[in-house]
């Protein structure tokens, strides 16, 4: 038989389980997880997804490996190690389902992000294993074994329960707002009207200078000023709802579950409010654009406090700063609004 022939016979069944896997990723993106009839054991959970995706790396390398250099598998060979990752890969998708949405929906779409990131890692090295020379191998083959294996990793660090979940969510927030908080304040100091010394007496009457567009009026300046002030009691909103989940977060109710299923899903748009608010104050600024941006994001956070406010988390101490919070954010509202409309 010849070496084509050969590479031929061998390659079918990985084709045969490349359409499975995929197939596989997409219902687990895709689809519900079994709902829990009687108590369900997370512990018990935890220790069997980490040995399902244990086997699925094991089983990746040992594939990776037998396409590595010559001679190939035989087909036999090849049949039996696309059954073993088959079946490891189905094996992972199966406790993945156990997890009931009763057990939190932020642990949930963290753990099934994980476990699509894995199987969409197997299934890209297989492709590559078909499409590469079958009896060399390539950056591509070994980039790819990498993949699955620091996808498997990624699941020591994944949180154990909701509260460790939610807490992943605002940290990200936080990290996303304060760049964004970081750049205007860095365009602040960076910018400045080029012609201002030397112009300003000259320009009475006059059509404003050619540049306008590139700088801020010191009109402008004092609007950035309550701006700045909202996106700074966003991300103080954020680093203080942090503290208090894990102070208070609690895991043993439903009616907890779900409140901090809220809390993270409510923060998540706050990052994209400060990021709209932070983009309209760059110069030519549009005044009607920041009034709308800023009276949004204020809309956002006294929604978030108000949530805060009625959960769990929020104790007598938690009250005071939820109580100053709504204060701030009402008064740079206000005074946004006093300095656009002010001449206009």
């Amino acid at each position: 038989m010849s070496a084509d022939n050969c590479a031929g016979n061998v390659s079918v069944p990985l084709r045969n389980i490349l359409n499975s896997i995929q197939c596989v990723r997409d219902r687990v993106r895709d689809g519900e997880s079994n709902e829990s009839d009687g108590a369900f054991n997370l512990s018990n959970f935890w220790d069997t997804l980490n040995q399902a995706v244990k086997a699925v790396s094991q089983e990746a390398t040992k594939l990776s490996l037998a396409f590595s250099k010559p001679p190939l598998p035989s087909q036999q060979d090849g049949e039996r190690l696309a059954e073993s990752i088959m079946k490891s890969v189905l094996t992972l998708s199966t406790v993945y389902y156990w997890l009931p949405k009763s057990q939190g929906i932020s642990l949930r779409r963290q753990v099934r992000d994980a476990t699509v990131e894995v199987l969409e890692g197997v299934a890209q090295l297989v492709e590559v294993i078909l499409s590469s020379p079958l009896q060399s191998l390539s950056q591509e083959q070994l980039t790819s074994t990498g993949s699955v294996w620091s996808a498997c990793d990624q699941f020591a660090q994944l949180p154990q329960d909701n509260k460790g979940a939610v807490l992943v969510v605002l940290s990200a927030q936080i990290g996303v707002v304060k760049d964004a908080i970081e750049e205007i304040e860095q365009a602040l100091s960076e910018a400045h009207d080029p012609f201002s010394d030397v112009l300003d007496d000259d320009q009475e009457g006059e059509e404003p200078r050619g540049n306008q567009d590139t700088y801020w009026s010191e009109k402008d300046r004092c609007i950035i000023g309550p701006c700045q002030g909202l996106m700074k009691a966003s991300a103080a909103c954020l680093r203080k709802l942090m503290s208090a989940v894990k102070a208070n977060g609690d895991v043993t109710t439903a009616q907890s579950l779900a409140q901090l299923d809220d809390l993270a899903d409510i923060t998540k748009e706050i990052s994209p409010g400060v990021d709209d608010l932070a983009l309209c104050l760059y110069p030519p600024m549009d005044y009607s654009g920041v009034e709308t941006n800023v009276s949004k994001l204020a809309s956002l956070l006294r929604k978030v406090l108000e949530i805060i406010r009625s959960s769990h988390v929020c104790g007598e101490s938690q009250l005071t700063w939820v109580q100053f919070l709504e204060g701030a954010v009402d008064h740079n509202l206000q005074k946004a609004k006093d300095l656009i409309q002010q001449d206009s």
